[in-house]
């Protein structure tokens, strides 16, 4: 059926049914956006959610805007709508949402997925940032039992900037000075040996014991066995943090202690993780560094799922500040900039 068969039928309806018809589709997810944007509408119809704006857990549905569900808190008397604080929240043609994760589920480039989608290439990096910002706050539990935690580095990259400053860096370049330096960020990698992972750029150059608290402070207890090298700084946060510490002597070719103590696990991660950002990517600018470490994490934790898309989804619409942290982005990196500048 041709667009003048369909506008034939619909003049033949009534006023009524038409307003009823139209009423009908406005309130409707499309076929392509029905299984991701009814993911987070269930979640909050089912009272697992909370109010955006203050956290409370009393509210009740309050109409509809623009086709997606409102919603009243008893507690701030303001109201809110499924997407608020989300990934989603300000984002247009919704209904391209689902084939877009289709393609970022396949890793495809931002070229491909602008000439699939037919968005414009800034649409796509920026959804792409969107979306990963929605995993930085999530699964954040305890690290229990053995432990094990490892810095590594990656060259400062402005990929994507125009740089004023110096010449444009090769791809695989190097440093100009031999060793660690402030041409290079660190990246603490923390794993314990059930589910729990973290992956955090924390400064440029060597880390500090206030680097590795930012990082994994929160998540360790006096039941935490912590494996790491010989770093003076990771002696001092298990001090700290009254836990038993195992340091690895690699430079004394010690790389297993009492048969179970090592930091092989978080070592493997770091050489996957940095063959994925340059396979996949040719390299990733520091800005964004922590969005592709979120992804990475998530792939991990979901290596084992049967429905990596709907449990990948899941996982980023929890996070209801994520439009926030996707805001802050620029914001975070000049902090980092000029924390290793003081």
């Amino acid at each position: 059926m041709d667009k003048s068969e369909i506008r034939a039928t619909l003049l033949s309806l009534s006023q009524e049914e038409r307003v009823a018809l139209l009423s009908e589709i406005e309130n409707e997810p499309t076929s392509h956006s029905l299984n991701i944007l009814g993911q987070r509408r269930e979640h909050l119809d089912n009272k697992i959610g909370c109010c955006p704006r203050c956290s409370g857990k009393k509210y009740r549905k309050h109409g509809k805007d623009k086709g997606s569900q409102r919603y009243y808190c008893n507690s701030c008397k303001k109201t809110f709508t499924e997407y608020t604080g989300t990934w989603l929240a300000g984002i247009h043609k919704k209904e391209l949402i689902t084939d877009y994760l289709k393609l970022m589920e396949q890793e495809l480039s931002l070229d491909k997925i602008k000439d699939e989608l037919e968005i414009n290439k800034k649409t796509a990096f920026d959804w792409r940032h969107k979306i990963l910002s929605g995993l930085e706050n999530i699964d954040q539990g305890g690290f229990k039992g053995i432990t094990e935690s490892d810095d590594t580095f990656f060259l400062h990259s402005s990929k994507g900037s125009k740089l004023y400053d110096r010449k444009p860096r090769k791809r695989g370049g190097s440093a100009k000075k031999k060793g660690i330096s402030n041409e290079q960020v660190a990246v603490i990698v923390t794993a314990d040996r059930d589910t729990e992972l973290d992956l955090s750029v924390v400064t440029f150059g060597r880390i500090k014991k206030s680097d590795i608290t930012q990082a994994i402070g929160q998540r360790v207890s006096d039941d935490t066995i912590l494996c790491s090298d010989s770093h003076v700084s990771y002696k001092g946060f298990a001090i700290d943090n009254d836990m038993e510490h195992h340091a690895i002597r690699a430079d004394l070719k010690q790389y297993v202690k009492q048969k179970i103590y090592h930091v092989q696990h978080v070592n493997s991660i770091d050489s996957r993780l940095k063959k994925w950002l340059e396979y996949q990517f040719g390299g990733v600018s520091t800005k964004y560094l922590q969005k592709y470490l979120n992804w990475f994490k998530t792939k991990e934790r979901l290596k084992q799922s049967k429905e990596f898309l709907k449990d990948f989804t899941n996982k980023s619409l929890i996070d209801i500040t994520a439009r926030n942290t996707y805001m802050e982005i620029g914001q975070n990196y000049q902090d980092l900039i000029n924390t290793t500048l003081n």
